[in-house]
């Protein structure tokens, strides 16, 4: 049998009425290729990790993360892509049928959920987006679509690269918006992606061919 994929999951959100995982490195695959060969490789034990969370059953929703701050939101009569959302970076939705994911190789993804409200979201914010403050866009539409309070939201910093790996302290920045906005709680991985090949994908360190981890979101 094959091992089970490496789903890292975070004491922060366990208190939630989620489902969430981080898919790190997985031992034995060739990544060394172009993004869209790696993610085919890895569509199996993404799949498997999706089944493991217990959100087998949901509708997995991506977004074509192209580095700006577009939302792709999903409330109850929305058809659910069976595609990449075009153009968008984070995803937000109130759907228990839907689990969102985020794609990273050294950007960091970003956990939203308003427990109240019960709605969840995932930003992807590298340099670019963190620049455009993709986060406050997905919790203003947490609030715009589904009432959401910034002070209902709690927020977790998945890995992410980090100094000195890279010259900008994204996870830093991510952390100060998050505060900005009046956040329930704001909670740190603490994880550099650069540092620690052995659990993680980096698009830096490994020059751009390499695989990618899987962020997962899902109401429970």
């Amino acid at each position: 049998m094959d091992a089970p994929p490496p789903i890292e999951r975070y004491a922060a959100l366990d208190a939630l009425p989620v489902r969430h995982g981080f898919v790190g490195r997985v031992p034995g695959i060739d990544v060394r290729v172009d993004r869209t060969l790696a993610l085919e490789r890895l569509d199996a034990c993404h799949r498997r990790a999706r089944e493991l969370l217990g959100a087998g059953g949901q509708a997995f929703v991506r977004a074509e993360q192209v580095h700006g701050k577009i939302v792709g939101v999903f409330g109850a009569g929305d058809p659910l892509p069976g595609a990449a959302v075009p153009g968008a970076d984070a995803l937000v939705t109130a759907r228990p049928d839907a689990c969102l994911g985020i794609y990273v190789a050294d950007c960091c993804p970003v956990f939203l959920v308003d427990p109240v409200r019960r709605v969840v979201g995932l930003a992807h914010s590298g340099k670019k987006g963190t620049e455009l403050n993709v986060t406050a866009a997905a919790v203003a539409a947490m609030g715009t679509y589904f009432g959401s309070q910034p002070g209902d939201v709690h927020a977790l910093l998945g890995p992410c690269i980090r100094p000195p790996w890279y010259e900008v302290d994204i996870a830093a920045q991510i952390a100060v918006q998050c505060r900005a906005l009046g956040l329930a709680e704001v909670s740190d991985s603490g994880a550099c992606t650069a540092a620690d090949p052995d659990r993680y994908y980096s698009y830096r360190r490994e020059q751009g061919r390499t695989g990618r981890m899987l962020a997962l979101l899902a109401l429970r």
